[in-house]
């Protein structure tokens, strides 16, 4: 036994109970006595107290006190023994030593419990789901490990006797929650946990509402944890948490819940239950950003941590998205998206760290957080050497954070400096990384793309920073990449922004000279039409450059440049000024800038508009121009524009024979001229124009040959395609149809130019080519599912006008298969093409059933019958699912034949040689007493069409039952207010509801114009309706389908 020794706060009237006789006083007059605070100190009080309580309980006698002074002395034994009760504090366990983490700053706030991913998955699971300490006796002692156990005292075992006597003895005692609580401590501390257990299943059973109720739950929680009873555990969390947010075990019961059901892998509820921790946090005012307790930051990021691992096991960023979705959003969702991408990160898991950032800015665009994870993602494709993945999330930061892009119009800019900056660099790094690529020979063919990634992003640059000091020399580049790409009319533009929009700099005035230059090569190229405004910008911007930079090598040619351009603006007066200025500025300048003037004739006819003149006064020049002269070959271009402009001059008059006449002039005057091409594509339109329709293949036909590359091919090859349809030529019309659908990379042409392709092989006879069409459409174009049905149900019944009839089947068991795979892409015209097509099928499981006689021997023959009779009513069955009114009410026609098929095969069988006249009458009578339940059940199945009616159903298939049932049963259906329609009947006969009803939504509307499927062989009364009648599912008949079987047996058995 531990020697005690302790310092009490008790009072003199304690020590006088204590000391005093049963007739002097008693305890209950404790409750009377006002209480003295003054510190005493006592030696061996606890003895003397537990000495006053027994004497009082051996010579008082009963009373209310009596159980008190029990719990009291007990009490008192467990005091001495091991001490004051803890305060019920818990313990947290200590964390792993952190470790710094790569994340961006901006990321830190956002994803709490980082650094802690240095501990392992298994370390931390260790550290977090350990039996949670709760502060112990303050006085109890601890045996050193490895020490000899002490004996079990004496004290405890006598508490706990005394325990048990006053739960027997006063078991509506006021305070049997603290004894049970007590006992169970006691059991507790001599390690007798099994005990220990029951007592607090007692306890907690019994008294839901005493004060150590959550604490008894946790413990016993905790119990269960350790020892993997989850369910148990579970409960006992759940009660803790089922109390609300007053019990001081709260949060931590909803944490280890959580853990228990994680550990159940019931990832799914385990989340919910530290989404609920979470907010339940925010609930009380708990500030993520703020600086916290240090036990308190590390129970948040241990569960940050423990809700990754969650949605790691769940599935990823998708798993999140449906969470939150499904669950209600929350204002930390940020930093769960960004503790599991660090958990991913940690792991080397590049590609799921990156999806799980820009899952979170797809659905939070205008989050403050979502350009710092976009950065986030480049840095995590950047550590991952992702370099194609870097590059396209550097494209995304940009576009979602450019300063005009929406984000900025919910932020201000000016607030996040971090931001801006990453901007700027990643929009110099995206231009510059897509120039670079532009201009590599060996990327020659993704020059397009390259081209307009590396605009995008030079003008994103210029818009976002306009003033910046590093905006001329990106201004610069950007108009040298328009150059590079021949865009040369904005290039000019850019030049001229580089030149004289800033303050002067080191490029000024070499962006200017390139300014014009760039407008001189726009000029070569351009258009007839745009030339005029194309010129005027090049003299201006000569103007301009002559004189902001004199001295500049190249002034006096610019101003010769100039003074010719004026010219041919009829602008004469100024050109005149241009030219004096040049000589009087320059009179040394060259011969060619002289000889330039000879040509302003030629020019100014042009832009009089004088293209005859024009075209002599071009001839003119260009005789007198050496061959290799670099001038020449623009004259040859204005050569070559004044022929064109005549053709556009007879095309504006709708003389459209001279237009073209002139269009094709070209080709002879100017053969290498740049607008060839045009002109000769330009020829064949105006052809089209008159209907001259041979003459505009022929020219449209050479234009495709010439010029196999050319932006206009396709489009020639569409006119020519056009041209021979007019023409009547259908079957070279479907062949140029095909040809777009082969060239063309758009989808939609490409499938609209194959059904052309088909319809125009039909309307020519061109059975198979249109076939071929029609079959290389579907198998290219499988969606939209409904179009593709359509067009295979006309393909099946091309085949069966080809009388193939394998093709025709196979056609249609495309269709029911694609229906029945199409899943969400299923319509209600897809599946009631299905159903006439599965219809269609299962007439002919009919047809090889009803085609089918009863011959000897008769087993044989009645078996194969039976074989036949199962697939066709299987097959007809399965019609009923599609929900099509007209089928439905077919396949129930088409069983009802069967049963009557059955019947009338088995009174037509071939009968037994050799059976003497009155065994053959005796079979005779067995037939017809074996063949009459099958007409009584084809009768049956018959009515069941008749109950549609009731519904509001009818269609022609009812009315084929409804003349089965007069021939069958005259006497009862066969009557004139029946024949004269449906309505009739409905008064006259009380029929039966269908077993089941329809749904409302199911119809057949998509059936219209739809003709219902045939069954060429059947019965002519079998054949179906023009139209479809809504949906209906018949009613199941009573008979079961192995209702054959129990035939066949019959029949064999009759004999």
């Amino acid at each position: 036994m531990r020697a005690l020794r302790l310092t009490c706060l008790v009072t003199p009237a304690l020590l006088a109970a204590c000391a005093g006789s049963p007739e002097k006083g008693t305890l209950a007059d404790l409750r009377d006595l006002p209480p003295d605070v003054a510190e005493v100190e006592v030696e061996q009080g606890l003895d003397k107290a537990m000495q006053s309580y027994r004497r009082y309980l051996d010579e008082t006698p009963r009373s209310e006190m009596t159980p008190e002074a029990m719990r009291r002395l007990a009490d008192l034994q467990l005091e001495k023994e091991f001490g004051i009760r803890g305060d019920g504090q818990l313990i947290e366990m200590a964390a792993p030593e952190e470790a710094g983490t790569t994340a961006a700053p901006a990321l830190q706030q956002a994803a709490t419990g980082i650094a802690g991913l240095a501990e392992s998955d298994q370390d931390f699971e260790r550290r977090t789901t350990g039996a949670q300490q709760i502060a112990p006796a303050t006085s109890a002692a601890v045996t050193p490990a490895g020490a000899a156990a002490e004996p079990v005292p004496s004290g405890p075992l006598e508490a706990i006797a005394l325990y048990d006597r006053l739960l027997a003895e006063y078991p509506d005692f006021e305070h049997n929650d603290q004894v049970l609580y007590q006992k169970a401590r006691a059991y507790d501390e001599l390690g007798r946990t099994e005990e220990a257990m029951e007592t607090m299943e007692r306890l907690v059973s019994g008294h839901q509402h005493s004060n150590h109720y959550d604490e008894v739950q946790f413990r016993r929680a905790e119990f269960f944890f350790t020892r993997r009873k989850f369910r148990d555990a579970e409960n006992a969390y759940q009660a803790i948490i089922n109390m609300g947010a007053s019990s001081t075990y709260y949060e931590l019961a909803l944490y280890k819940l959580g853990w228990t059901l994680y550990k159940q892998d019931f990832y799914d509820e385990a989340q919910h239950r530290f989404i609920a921790l979470l907010d339940y946090k925010v609930s009380i005012g708990y500030d993520f950003d703020q600086a916290q307790h240090e036990d308190e930051e590390r129970r948040i990021a241990d569960t940050f941590r423990v809700i990754s691992l969650g949605f790691s096991n769940l599935g990823g960023p998708e798993v999140v998205q449906e969470y939150f979705a499904g669950n209600g959003h929350r204002s930390y969702e940020d930093r769960i998206y960004a503790n599991l991408g660090e958990f991913y990160f940690a792991k080397l898991r590049y590609d799921d760290a990156a999806k799980t950032y820009k899952a979170f800015v797809e659905l939070n665009p205008f989050h403050r957080s979502s350009p710092h994870f976009s950065m986030r993602v480049v840095e995590i494709y950047t550590r991952a050497d992702f370099p194609k993945l870097v590059l396209e999330a550097k494209k995304e930061f940009a576009s979602r954070y450019g300063l005009q892009a929406e984000y900025w119009r919910h932020f201000d800019v000016n607030e996040a400096p971090e931001v801006l900056s990453y901007l700027k660099s990643n929009l110099r790094d995206l231009a510059n990384h897509f120039h670079a690529l532009y201009q590599a020979p060996e990327l020659a063919a993704d020059k397009p793309a390259h081209f307009a990634e590396a605009e995008r992003w030079y003008r994103d640059y210029l818009l976002s920073f306009p003033k910046d000091a590093d905006t001329p020399p990106i201004n610069y580049q950007l108009a040298d990449l328009l150059l590079e790409h021949q865009a040369f009319g904005e290039a000019a533009l850019q030049y001229e922004r580089t030149a004289y929009d800033y303050p002067v700099h080191e490029k000024s005035a070499a962006a200017g000279y390139a300014a014009i230059f760039a407008h001189r090569q726009h000029l070569k190229g351009a258009p007839v039409e745009q030339q005029g405004s194309v010129r005027t910008s090049t003299v201006a911007s000569s103007l301009r450059f002559a004189d902001t930079f004199p001295q500049h090598e190249h002034a006096p040619a610019v101003l010769g440049a100039a003074a010719d351009d004026l010219y041919g603006m009829k602008e004469f007066r100024p050109a005149i000024d241009a030219a004096q200025k040049l000589i009087d500025r320059y009179p040394g300048a060259e011969l060619p800038l002289r000889r330039a003037a000879w040509t302003v004739v030629a020019h100014a006819s042009f832009d009089l508009a004088e293209f005859p003149q024009a075209e002599q006064a071009y001839a003119r020049v260009l005789e007198i121009t050496p061959q290799d002269d670099p001038e020449r070959q623009s004259l040859v271009d204005n050569l070559a524009a004044s022929i064109y402009k005549q053709g556009e001059q007879a095309n504006a008059q709708a003389d459209y024979r001279a237009a073209a006449d002139h269009f094709l002039r070209v080709k002879q005057a100017a053969p290498a001229s740049a607008i060839r091409a045009a002109a000769e594509y330009d020829a064949g339109a105006a052809l089209i124009r008159i209907a001259d329709w041979a003459a505009a293949a022929s020219v449209l036909e050479a234009f495709r040959s010439t010029y196999p590359d050319h932006e206009l091919n396709r489009d020639a090859t569409q006119q020519i395609a056009f041209v021979y349809r007019q023409n009547g030529q259908l079957g070279r019309a479907a062949s140029e149809y095909e040809r777009v659908a082969a060239e063309s990379s758009d989808a939609n042409l490409r499938g609209e130019a194959l059904l052309v392709a088909g319809e125009l092989y039909e309307q020519s006879n061109s059975i198979p080519q249109a076939l071929a069409a029609y079959t290389r459409y579907v198998d290219e174009f499988p969606r939209p599912i409904d179009t593709a049905v359509d067009l295979r149900f006309k393909i099946a019944g091309m085949h069966q006008a080809a009388r193939d009839e394998p093709r025709y089947y196979q056609e249609l068991q495309q269709i029911v298969r694609i229906d029945a795979e199409a899943g969400a892409d299923r319509t209600n015209r897809t599946r009631t093409v299905a159903a006439r097509s599965a219809l269609v099928l299962s007439e002919r499981l009919y047809r090889e059933f009803a085609d089918l006689p009863l011959r000897q021997p008769f087993d044989a023959s009645l078996k194969e019958k039976k074989r036949r009779m199962d697939a066709a009513i299987e097959a007809l069955g399965a019609l009923v699912d599609y929900q099509v009114g007209d089928v439905t009410a077919a396949a129930t026609f088409y069983m009802a034949e069967i049963y009557y098929g059955l019947s009338r095969a088995l009174m037509d069988s071939e009968r037994p040689a050799g059976l003497q006249h009155a065994d053959l009458q005796e079979y005779e009578l067995a037939l017809e007493d074996e063949a009459y339940p099958f007409e009584e059940r084809a009768i049956e199945v018959h009515e069941k069409n008749m109950e549609l009616m009731r519904t509001g159903i009818y269609n022609a298939w009812i009315d084929k039952s409804l003349g089965k049932l007069a021939d069958l049963m005259p006497a009862r259906y066969a009557k004139g207010e029946i024949s004269s329609g449906f309505l009739g009947s409905i008064d006259r006969y009380a029929y039966s509801a269908p077993v089941s009803q329809p749904s409302p939504a199911s119809g057949d509307a998509a059936s219209e114009g739809m003709p219902a499927a045939t069954n060429p062989t059947a019965p002519a009364e079998a054949q179906a309706p023009p139209e479809a009648a809504p949906a209906e599912q018949p009613a199941q008949t009573s008979q079961s389908r192995d209702e054959p079987a129990n035939a066949e047996v019959s029949v064999a058995s009759a004999h």
